[in-house]
């Protein structure tokens, strides 16, 4: 069998032989390959003169711009471990990570801008790329349940992973893909950037996300875009009432979604706007991208569809046994996986569930063992659909389980919410009812008699929402998500 190139080696390739042709785009300014090598030798050349070793952790905490991807290329080719961080981190936030990390070097936005200073020394020569199980990357948690951890992710699992998703969606010389994603979360860093630069695309960097941005890029030629739900919302609110919009992203060749699910209502209303079916896929940080919908095929609104090449899933119930086609909490085996968590082997331990065929597996050996999502899903007519986390977004009333997206999906059908949200609210009879947190749309009224039929004839009695709560907005972290912990407050 044939091993998957890893992403240094395919950078080290493409940056010697293919060095006048366009890699990126970013405010206006096309760069070469030969251009971005320069900006990566120079970085290179201050690693070196800082000491800066291969197997060494440097954290980046700056916006998207050329020298930033630069900066990632030449820490992939020289084995130095790249450790992304959240622009939008306080001060102690950003402490932990450098702290956990052992962080040799922090960069910040400066730091980057120096590199397009051609005074700089550079390096003259490259080492030998590191070998594929080295570390590449560490990039930490959202912290939803505790202190961020960092995903330990090798060039095994970027190289393996990231290559079957470029050929299963076509990615390749022919595309200019948008990255309007931050670069500190692996779907704007691995699905958006590095997949598409290691294909031979073209990539146009938004720094920060307009739709002004993304329909301009679109209507200049690009062919990809890679978002998440709030991204289509907004772009939305624009095809509405532009038809010169509509025809800017007609022209285009795919649209994909992640990170959140994308909801039923704004799937059928992009479809109508731009003749595009978005193309829904889901994976996490410490399983890279595992289920996607077929770019040749049918794409079912709600699904994501089928494993990707090289990911084996599986469903299974509370004990561990198998769910069939569930519903049932996804695990993972891949060549895409972690290695762990950084510094914490009893959270590593507590990920994984060993396979019952596989005696010999061993506490810091994952080979055999599968990673434990803690998403629940369904298997229906061979695609896969995501309930939502087991934790959160599956309610427990009165011995039933409930699925928080289905409702979801109704309230915003009604047409009378911007937003909602929906979860599990303790109830002393039920166990848990359905509660749910919603922002009207403006001149809407809040719940009558015309929402209680709408509810009463899309679900039965347990699904329909028993508790209310009406705000502003909902509370999401930097790529869409509702941060559903936080809206628990809500109902007391």
């Amino acid at each position: 069998m044939t091993r998957e190139p890893q992403v240094s080696e395919i950078v080290q390739s493409i940056s010697t032989l293919a060095l006048a042709s366009p890699a990126l785009r970013s405010l206006g300014v096309v760069w070469t390959w030969d251009g971005l090598d320069r900006l990566m030798r120079r970085h290179a050349a201050r690693l070196a003169r800082l000491g800066v070793q291969a197997g060494d952790r440097v954290v980046v905490c700056a916006e998207s711009s050329a020298a930033h991807v630069a900066v990632v290329l030449a820490h992939l080719r020289l084995g130095v471990v790249h450790v992304p961080a959240n622009t939008r981190y306080g001060a102690d936030e950003l402490a932990h990570v450098i702290g956990d990390s052992g962080a040799r070097l922090v960069l910040r936005d400066e730091d980057l801008h120096a590199l397009e200073d051609p005074a700089h020394e550079s390096i003259a020569t490259w080492p030998e790329p590191p070998s594929r199980d080295a570390l590449a990357m560490l990039i930490y948690t959202s912290g939803t349940t505790g202190r961020p951890k960092g995903v330990m992710l090798s060039h095994r699992a970027l190289g393996a992973n990231l290559g079957a998703m470029m050929r299963l969606w076509e990615i390749g010389p022919r595309d200019r893909v948008i990255a309007a994603l931050p670069l500190f979360h692996v779907h704007g860093l691995g699905l958006a950037l590095l997949g598409p630069l290691v294909a031979g695309a073209e990539v146009e960097l938004i720094p920060r996300f307009t739709v002004d941005a993304v329909v301009s890029a679109l209507d200049q030629g690009a062919t990809v875009f890679m978002g998440v739900p709030t991204m289509y919302h907004l772009l939305l609110e624009r095809l509405e009432t532009d038809a010169s919009a509509c025809a800017s992203l007609a022209g285009a060749r795919l649209f994909t979604a992640g990170s959140a699910a994308l909801s039923q209502r704004d799937f059928e209303r992009f479809e109508r706007a731009t003749g595009h079916r978005i193309l829904e896929r889901y994976g996490m940080t410490e399983t890279l991208f595992t289920l996607s919908n077929p770019y040749r095929g049918e794409r079912r609104p709600g699904a994501v569809g089928q494993p990707v090449p090289g990911v084996t899933l599986r469903l299974v119930d509370e004990y561990g046994a198998d769910a069939g086609t569930g519903p049932g909490e996804i695990e993972v085996q891949s060549d895409g996986l972690m290695d762990g968590y950084w510094g914490r082997a009893d959270a590593t331990r507590e990920a994984f569930r060993a396979a019952p065929d596989d005696a010999s597996t061993k506490e810091g050996d994952l080979r055999g063992a599968w990673f434990r999502t803690g998403d629940t899903a369904v298997i229906d007519a061979g695609s896969w659909r995501i309930l939502g986390r087991t934790s959160t977004d599956i309610i427990k009333s009165g011995g039933y389980k409930i699925g928080a997206g289905e409702i979801e999906d109704v309230l915003m059908a009604s047409g009378r919410f911007a937003e909602c949200a929906v979860l599990g609210v303790p109830d002393a009879k039920w166990g848990e009812v359905v509660g749910a947190v919603v922002v009207l749309r403006e001149g809407q009224a809040a719940v009558d008699a015309e929402l209680v039929a709408h509810l009463e004839r899309h679900l039965v009695d347990a699904k329909r929402p028993r508790r209310w709560a009406f705000v502003e907005a909902l509370p999401r972290n930097a790529m869409g998500k509702v941060k559903k912990a936080e809206l628990r407050a809500c109902f007391g």
